[in-house]
């Protein structure tokens, strides 16, 4: 029973980890919108390029997004929707509790 307890908190920092930058929980709030390619996403978060595209990749290595390709672009959306639930109650929460 503890080893499931356990791996419960591992998931849970594992997915904390994921979504401890303030540009990946504006990521997952355009995406909650629906799928976006990358130009998209930059025209919504003031990122430079690179910086945008090592974001979604170590989320979309997470499982939190899933991809797709159309011609030279890259499509991105929500592909775990525990992310969304989390980053949605947790941001919520802090918007509420702020002066």
């Amino acid at each position: 029973m503890n080893d499931e307890i356990d791996g419960v908190y591992d998931k849970a920092a594992e997915l904390f980890a994921v979504l401890s930058t303030p540009i990946r929980l504006r990521i997952i709030s355009e995406l909650c919108q629906g799928e976006k390619n990358v130009g998209q996403l930059l025209d919504q978060i003031d990122v430079a390029q690179p910086n945008m595209s090592q974001h979604l990749n170590i989320m979309y290595r997470s499982g939190i997004l899933g991809k797709r390709r159309q011609g030279a672009q890259m499509f991105y959306r929500i592909a775990d929707e525990t992310a969304v639930v989390v980053c949605r109650a947790v941001c919520t929460q802090v918007a509420i509790d702020m002066p």
